[in-house]
């Protein structure tokens, strides 16, 4: 804890230093990535900020027993797009896809990866049918991707090609009603869809209508039914944001924005049901500060969860019991800068990114593979408005073994 606490105050001090170090580190040769390199890439807000688009960096970790040894160096723009607020990933075919979420004209693009630069190509781009998309999920198969588009409050389906491309939208469902924040919650909005580990069922978190939405979805036709029941309800005022499933299937967890709570649920693999069975705050317990909760994601091995929080400004861990499901509170650790929106976690679980939006920085943190806390490195990559880190595992590699320099 207390290194925790003392954290924040280091942690600024770096972010001055290391724009300049970075820069510097950047420029030399031994600097370029090695062949079997991790790639991070980072989404941004393009609007009104010094964004062009995608950037990328890679992991460096050697000597990862100390924390200042880890660092994401930087590659540059992989890409330019417009508003690439969250990014998705198809490790085998090495394919990006990312939202672009714009007030008026909402689109998914598609991007082919450069196997050896990593630079992004784009191959097609389509309408999301709504307005402000914010996240995506591509199905099991690969052969579709659903988008969440939060102004509109409303879900699509488009099918993917064997090469990337985008086709136009095979299902597209609007969503009606409100809730009870006279700010946020004046209409729908859909957050986030997410799939169910066996890919039968598609659940939207509605935050401006505390209800994850439930839908069959069929993978061979691409198309969305309403489930029986056709969704669960959370507690007025809530604003369910992002959802993540226990790689088992058996409990899914869904994070609120506007209470800052994740409630944990059993789900009916056969009807797709959820059962409430616990629901617990995002904060630690001296803090009552303003706060909205982000980010939620289950470790891939399933035996802890992590969560954002900005306005408190933290990650916080949680342990998963196997048999129940529920969440035992571990630790907090400060991100070194505001307002986290998200966090990606590396598929052999090594490493955990964590996007800064507000700081216009990136920080990535080792996970101990035993107790699951982060060690993050203080040291800063500089990225504008970032919102989103997605992981790219070298070609063939293992991902449950280590990756660059471990």
């Amino acid at each position: 804890m207390f290194v925790s606490r003392m954290f924040p105050i280091l942690a600024r001090l770096l972010a001055v230093l290391v724009p300049f170090s970075a820069a510097a580190q950047a420029a030399k040769p031994e600097d370029a990535p090695p062949k079997n390199a991790t790639l991070v890439y980072v989404g941004t807000f393009t609007k009104g900020t010094k964004s062009q688009g995608i950037y990328y960096f890679w992991l460096r970790t050697q000597g990862n027993e100390v924390s200042q040894n880890i660092t994401l160096v930087p590659l540059g723009l992989a890409a330019a797009s417009v508003d690439p607020s969250y990014l998705e990933l198809d490790l085998k075919r090495r394919l990006l896809f990312a939202v672009n979420e714009t007030d008026t004209n909402g689109a998914v693009s598609s991007f082919s990866i450069d196997p050896a630069a990593g630079k992004l190509k784009l191959i097609s781009q389509q309408s999301s049918l709504g307005s402000r998309p914010c996240h995506l999920a591509l199905d099991k198969e690969g052969k579709h991707l659903l988008v969440a588009n939060y102004a509109s409050g409303s879900v699509a389906v488009l099918p993917v090609a064997a090469d990337g491309a985008l086709g136009p939208a095979t299902a597209f469902v609007q969503h009606t009603g409100k809730s009870i924040n006279p700010d946020r919650q004046r209409g729908p909005h859909a957050h986030c869809v997410t799939l169910d580990p066996a890919n039968n069922f598609a659940y939207v978190c509605d935050l401006g209508l505390d209800k994850v939405m439930i839908y069959r979805f069929d993978s061979a036709k691409g198309t969305l039914t309403p489930n029986d029941p056709p969704f669960v309800a959370l507690k007025p005022g809530s604003g369910p944001r992002h959802m993540a499933f226990r790689p088992d299937g058996k409990f899914a967890y869904v994070i609120s924005e506007l209470s800052s709570t994740i409630t944990a649920f059993a789900v009916d693999s056969k009807s797709g049901a959820l059962s409430e069975v616990q629901s617990v705050s995002t904060l630690p317990g001296y803090y009552d500060g303003p706060n909205t909760a982000a980010e939620v994601a289950v470790r891939p091995d399933g035996k802890f969860l992590y969560a954002s929080n900005r306005g408190n400004e933290t990650v916080v861990l949680f342990e998963i019991d196997r048999e129940k499901g529920t969440l035992d509170w571990v630790e907090e650790q400060n991100t070194g800068g505001r307002t986290p929106r998200h966090f990606g976690i590396q598929p052999s679980f090594k490493h955990l990114a964590i996007c800064n939006q507000d700081s216009d920085t990136v920080l990535v943190a080792r996970i101990d593979p035993m107790n699951g806390r982060l060690k993050p490195s203080g040291v800063f990559a500089q990225v504008p408005a970032p919102t989103c880190a997605q992981f790219l595992p070298p070609i063939g590699g293992d991902h449950e073994k280590a990756n660059t320099g471990d």
